[in-house]
């Protein structure tokens, strides 16, 4: 713990004292955007697995849950995309801390519209009686309205999240300027206080704001900690950031010009990323590498748990339980890569241990917990944080392998950034790969839960086995066998694979192309 403060120290004192300000104000930002976060994301799974099922119950018809919950979460990732090539305009005409603040505004807007439809539908809160007893399949206490209307409204705050998210990843580099040390220490230093509030905000949700409010209201927090970061960010100091949009050709042409060239440049990404990878035995790697990696992590979160809760253990409001224990797997795989930076200096290692780690959900197919008993939720949130410390441990040190290896191929790039268009591809072929396979993976398990009885004692083992176990040990074998392409790769910690000279600390330009299509290097970067 000692190794942890004085490492934490020693990078703190490498930034200036107006760096300093500027970043602690950011934390704070962050850790309050992401409680919020995790109390809205949780809230609104739980309530349209609920939903779902309640609306089938009362049908007698077949429940098609899971179906609905893949399709609800997957095209609220790929609205995602579409948020962030509508912001990234906006970033290069005005301050980007204050884009910014009124993108968390707006998003902050945006997650109380449910809360409005719920109420004026008749939606109460949870009766009292039910908060130490909740009858399995009693939610008379929801708003009257269409369940499938949760997916657009879903949707549109997609948007504004992929906004936010977009630049909360472009204005650290506002922060420090272009030098990769200090980005490094300062990204890691936010990826900690990051996660410590996704695991405070899961574990809260699951533990508290459900079951006092229910998870049809669970989420009113949301709006409050959202405009709370949004008056935090506001106090961030912009000096330079006008001078650097000045700089960017074009930054005064109109929005709608401005967003039909994102759109273009954003083709072109993914069309210069594409041939890079498959291309380059340097680059190749990397689909397995980052996108299928991506989706494991995100399909573990997004996919299984919210089952496992529901139809394990018949709370639908515990599966925060289990990403709270995979973010706290995340926050000690980010420390592990903060203080092991130079001893472990290539992915690959971690990598590796991420896909062993994908093999630990095979004893769910094998498990049959008793219902409605919440220690069997912590124990498989026990079990998803090593999964989740792989996953942390090879995405933190996946990102600054691709920045150094690419630093060179920006030359060779005429319109669009190197990095950027990399980044695109991979982050676009896990969008993709999430929308088609969830909503499909999702019809599957509602499946095997009709053939077993559906709610008449049915259950979803044999389709654990297949899109946990078997889906995830695929997973393991790409992975894995990505990991021996490189050059150079087979030793347990091979070097930097011929990019040794690119980890010197040094300033990169800010001038020209290379900040004209910053934004676009930096859209994909982010974790979800």
């Amino acid at each position: 713990m000692a190794k942890i403060f004085d490492t934490i120290a020693e990078s703190w004192r490498t930034f200036t004292p107006m760096e300093k300000r500027n970043i602690a104000i950011y934390i704070c930002g962050i850790m309050l955007y992401k409680f919020g976060l995790e109390a809205f994301n949780g809230s609104i799974v739980a309530l349209a697995t609920n939903r779902y099922d309640y609306d089938a119950l009362r049908s007698k018809t077949a429940a098609k849950t899971f179906e609905r919950i893949g399709l609800l979460q997957g095209l609220n990732q790929a609205f995602q995309c579409v948020g962030s090539i509508l912001i990234a305009p906006l970033i290069r005409r005005f301050s980007t801390k204050n884009v910014l603040s009124a993108a968390i505004l707006v998003f902050g807007f945006l997650t109380a519209i449910l809360l409005v439809v719920d109420a004026a539908t008749g939606g109460t809160f949870v009766p009292a009686a039910f908060r130490t007893k909740h009858p399995k399949n009693d939610f008379h206490y929801y708003g009257k309205y269409n369940t499938d209307g949760i997916i657009p409204i879903y949707c549109v705050t997609g948007v504004a999240y992929g906004m936010v998210e977009l630049i909360r990843r472009v204005i650290p580099r506002d922060i420090v300027g272009g030098n990769i040390q200090k980005l490094r220490r300062m990204d890691a230093l936010v990826h900690i206080f990051y996660e410590v509030a996704g695991t405070s905000g899961a574990f809260c949700t699951a533990l508290a704001l459900i079951p006092r409010f229910g998870n049809n209201y669970s989420f009113f927090v949301t709006p409050i900690f959202f405009t709370l970061a949004s008056i935090t960010w506001f106090f961030i100091s912009d000096s330079g950031l006008q001078r650097a949009r000045e700089e960017i050709p074009g930054s005064q042409s109109s929005y709608l010009t401005a967003l039909i060239s994102g759109f273009r440049l954003f083709i072109e990404s993914i069309w210069t990323g594409g041939r890079l990878i498959f291309t380059s035995r340097k680059f190749v790697w990397l689909l397995p590498g980052y996108s299928i990696a991506l989706y494991g992590h995100r399909y573990l979160e997004n996919g299984i748990a919210p089952a496992i809760a529901r139809r394990y253990l018949g709370n639908s409001a515990w599966s925060q339980i289990m990403v709270g224990g995979s973010n706290l797997g995340e926050l000690f795989g980010a420390l592990f890569v903060f203080l092991l930076t130079n001893l472990v200096t290539t992915p690959i290692p971690w990598l590796r241990l991420d896909s062993l780690m994908l093999l630990i959900v095979w004893y769910l197919s094998y498990w049959r917990p008793a219902q409605l008993d919440v220690k069997y939720a912590w124990m498989v949130a026990g079990t998803f944080i090593p999964i989740s410390f792989g996953w942390a441990a090879g995405d933190c040190s996946l990102a600054a392998y691709i920045q150094a290896s690419l630093a060179r191929a920006e030359s060779n790039t005429k319109n669009v950034s190197a990095l950027g268009a990399v980044m695109a591809f991979l982050y676009s072929t896990y969008i993709v790969t999430y929308a088609i396979t969830s909503p499909l993976l999702g019809r599957y398990i509602d499946s095997v839960y009709k053939k077993t009885g559906g709610s008449n004692g049915g259950h979803i083992q044999e389709a654990i086995q297949n899109v946990a176990g078997v889906q995830f040990t695929v997973i393991f074998v790409l992975v894995m066998a990505a990991t021996f392409i490189p050059q150079g790769a087979y030793s347990f910690n091979p070097k930097m694979l011929g990019n040794e000279n690119l980890e010197a600390d040094h300033e990169e330009p800010r001038g020209g192309t290379e900040l004209k299509f910053e934004h676009q290097r930096n859209t994909f970067e982010g974790k979800g």
